[in-house]
């Protein structure tokens, strides 16, 4: 662990599961809508508290979003995010 805090740690995670975690998003997204849910709120659940019992189990959702570290979802959904922002 870096104990100076005047240096910027860098974060890389492992670059193999980028494709899978955009695939289980958008699976976990439509299980969500086609169960009622507010699919936004309920990953956001999941992700803040790491708790799957957010996620409904339809679809194999909740086995599925657990494949991949919340670090990873993260990291797609936010990279996608700006990068959709920086072509507008």
């Amino acid at each position: 662990m870096n104990n100076n805090f005047n240096e910027t740690m860098k974060f890389e995670p492992p670059k193999e599961n980028v494709n899978e975690a955009k695939k289980i998003i958008f699976t976990v997204y439509e299980a969500l809508k086609e169960k009622g849910y507010d699919p936004i709120n309920q990953m956001i659940g999941y992700i803040l508290s790491g708790d799957p019992t957010y996620i409904t189990s339809h679809n194999n959702a909740r086995s599925l979003i657990r494949k991949i570290e919340r670090d990873e979802l993260l990291e797609e959904i936010l990279g996608n995010y700006l990068k959709n922002e920086n072509e507008l």
